[in-house]
């Protein structure tokens, strides 16, 4: 069995980037950081190489970081171990009406 690896890259990163193939609902995958601590996670959902899961709970209306950065928002409960994109996500990129909410 090959090791199923994500990535947390900043220590306040709450979801980790997938860095294998054929990750499917149920598949155990290893959390590392990066001074190499792991953690053993199973995955929710089909997720694909270079996409994000979870690294803790995170709830509705919360920022999801990745990179160190704020990247979006949960628009849904996410559990650990969860795929997190479009679905569950709010995208905060590339959008100028987050400043006029922001603003209000």
């Amino acid at each position: 069995m090959s090791l199923k690896l994500a990535l947390k890259v900043s220590d306040d990163d709450n979801v980790a980037t997938i860095f294998a193939e054929g990750i499917t609902d149920g598949t155990e995958v290893e959390i590392r950081d990066k001074k190499g601590t792991g953690e053993t996670v199973t995955v929710t959902g089909d997720v694909p190489y270079g996409h994000k899961i979870a690294v803790t709970t995170i709830k509705k209306g919360e920022l999801i970081k990745k990179y160190g950065e704020e990247i979006g928002i949960a628009t849904a409960d996410i559990k650990k171990g969860e795929y997190v994109h479009v679905h569950n996500l709010d995208s905060m990129r590339g959008r100028g009406d987050w400043a006029e909410k922001a603003a209000q």
